[in-house]
């Protein structure tokens, strides 16, 4: 007699994954078919994490600090001072291999710092990583005022650096070719992906960041170091912001006091869009990567709609964050209630 074999429910992660997916999915088809333009050329999805190949390094390790219950709103200050030191570290004579190294510092820096005093003295996430936003930006003013470029030469040619796809690409008006093209940074960020992706699905420490998020005090019954452990969470988080900073350089190669200003926001709405709870112990990699091109997505749908000015998108964004917020508040209420 043949025994049935039952298929084991999705998990809240993998769940809110999968709607994130199919919402992307679903939304960028429709796109091609009401709007085509860009939306018909591989090279428009090219393009989306050309430009925001940085914002996925970041939105990664606001994800990995969300999972464990927690929450770091200097991100985009920690990448702003880590563009404009490297800025003017390169244009008086420093090396490229320098340049990461220093950018590694400074998000190392912050993360230990920070990390330091929520994990080990216990303070509120959202002061101490406040503290550290003015603290980036101030700093990042102190530096310089005004814009600036990265005159060293062999930077240039590393950000004048990319990948042809010519069989992904498309012919223009005039029947020309034009190639895909995809810039360095962007597989610096699938590099990213692919670390965090394996900390938090096969290692012992991307467990217990679930659990500390999930239930501290479950997480002490088990014997997991709570405070060590979410103090990894804001040195990893820190390490990426630096890793962002540098892959932003490298995407504009210039260098501004205003540089990345809401890239934490964007970084916030795109983990949760990705299926992350801001209550902590549910969130994954893969979603924050689709939901971070969702969050570029309806940026792209607005403007090609014809929604040009910028406040239309700020709306959309918005609307699309409620949405969010409420779908993953219902299904997983609904699967709590089922459960019970």
């Amino acid at each position: 007699m043949k025994t049935k074999k039952f298929r084991e429910p999705l998990t809240n992660t993998q769940l809110l994954m999968t709607i994130t997916i199919c919402i992307f999915i679903g939304m960028y088809v429709l796109s091609m078919i009401f709007l085509g333009g860009g939306f018909l050329h591989p090279q428009q999805i090219f393009d989306m994490l050309n430009d925001n190949a940085s914002l996925i390094i970041v939105s990664l390790g606001l994800t990995i600090v969300m999972i464990g219950g927690g929450i770091d709103i200097s991100v985009g200050a920690v990448t702003s001072l880590t563009v404009m030191s490297c800025v003017l570290y390169l244009n008086k004579g420093g090396s490229v291999v320098g340049s990461a190294l220093l950018a590694l510092g400074i998000g190392l820096a912050f993360g230990i710092v920070q990390g330091l005093l929520i994990s080990y003295l216990e303070i509120q996430p959202f002061i101490v990583t406040l503290a550290g936003m003015f603290f980036a930006r101030g700093f990042t003013t102190i530096l310089s005022v005004d814009p600036q470029k990265v005159d060293h030469k062999g930077f240039q040619v590393l950000m004048d650096a990319e990948i042809e796809i010519p069989w992904l690409g498309y012919y223009a008006g005039n029947g020309a070719l034009i190639p895909g093209t995809i810039e360095l940074g962007v597989f610096i960020a699938l590099a990213c992906f692919v670390v965090v992706f394996i900390i938090l699905k096969f290692l012992k420490l991307g467990r217990a960041f679930y659990a500390i998020g999930g239930n501290q005090t479950s997480a002490l019954m088990l014997g997991i170091n709570v405070k060590f452990t979410r103090f990894m969470t804001y040195l990893i988080c820190g390490t990426l912001s630096g890793i962002s900073g540098f892959v932003f350089m490298m995407h504009t190669g210039a260098g501004n006091a205003t540089n990345a200003a809401g890239m934490e926001m964007n970084a916030i709405a795109s983990s949760i869009i990705g299926g992350t709870l801001l209550t902590g112990g549910v969130g994954n990699p893969i979603g924050t990567f689709f939901g971070t091109l969702t969050l570029v997505s309806i940026k792209k749908i607005v403007v090609a709609s014809g929604l040009n000015q910028p406040w239309w998108q700020s709306i959309t964004t918005g609307g699309m964050l409620c949405f969010f917020i409420l779908l993953q508040s219902v299904v997983l209420s609904k699967r709590s209630k089922k459960k019970k």
